[in-house]
Order: structure tokens, then C-alpha cells, then sequence
């Protein structure tokens, strides 16, 4: 298994990098990093990580086999399946610019997955509210909303 920092170092890596192997294949790593980042969160379980697929794709099995259980873990659902739809994008598209931008895209997705997850790791409550990084059971949140107002 990869161990999370070098996972984090990897997708840092195609996030920054202009040329180098084929927008198609960056995209398909990013897809590998995300599955390997999930494999972390099911193996801290206790369970053997899946090698199904579900509509195709291991990445969205695995987050249905995280999640089992653990509702509060559906918060980087759609994370997942962002993941996956700009992995698509990037394998219909021909457009240099487009494929630039959409793997800058997927590079930010899969940083963002990899960050819930080790902080999930971490912190059993982070998902409870939303996907943010703020600790949920430390944030003393009151339920008041300041629209980014200062006091």
C-alpha cells in the first residue's frame, strides 16, 4: 500500500507539472491515488479493500465499502465521483487548454479526497457537518452565520 504522504506528494506532483506523460495517463494515476487513499480508510477498518467495481470504476466501490456503516463518510461521495467524471473528461478531450485545465481540476479533486480522508483518519467526527477541514467536535460551532462579516 502507498503510504498517504507519498500520496499526497504524487497528486502534488501531476497538479504542478506542465508536460510529462500524457494527460490521459495523469488522470488514470489520479484515479489509482484516490483508490489507494480509500484503500487506508477501509483497511484502518479492519476489512481487506475491495477490488470490485461499481459502474466501472474501483474508486466508487471502495467508497461504498468505506461507507458502510460510517454515514458520515458519504460526505466525499461526490468528491469520488467528481474524481471520476474529470478522469472521463480528460480521456473524451483533444483540446490542449481543456485538458490542462481539467487535470488541474482533477488534481485539486483527488487532493481534496485525500484530505478528508486523512483527516477522517484522524478525526472520527470530520464529515459530521460537511466535507471542511475544521475539526467537528472542537469547532464550537453555534449555529450562527456570519456571511464572512467581522465582529
Amino acid at each position: 500500500m502507498i503510504a498517504l504522504a507519498d500520496i499526497e506528494r504524487r497528486i502534488e506532483a501531476i497538479r504542478g507539472a506542465d508536460a510529462g506523460v500524457p494527460a490521459t495517463e495523469a488522470a488514470a494515476e489520479l484515479l489509482r491515488l484516490g483508490e489507494a487513499v480509500l484503500e487506508h480508510w477501509v483497511t484502518a477498518r479492519g476489512e481487506m479493500p475491495t477490488k470490485a467495481t461499481r459502474e466501472g470504476f474501483r474508486l466508487l466501490a471502495l467508497h461504498h465499502q468505506g461507507a458502510k456503516g460510517e454515514p458520515s463518510f458519504n460526505a466525499c461521495r461526490e468528491t469520488c465521483r467528481e474524481l471520476v467524471y474529470h478522469h472521463n473528461l480528460i480521456a473524451a478531450t483533444t483540446d490542449a487548454a481543456a485538458l490542462r485545465r481539467n487535470l488541474g481540476l482533477a488534481a485539486r479533486v483527488a487532493l481534496h479526497l485525500y484530505f478528508f480522508v486523512a483527516g477522517k483518519l484522524q478525526e472520527a467526527a470530520l464529515g459530521e457537518f460537511c466535507c471542511s477541514s475544521r475539526n467537528g467536535q472542537n469547532a464550537a460551532w453555534q449555529g450562527d452565520a456570519t456571511m464572512g462579516n467581522d465582529p
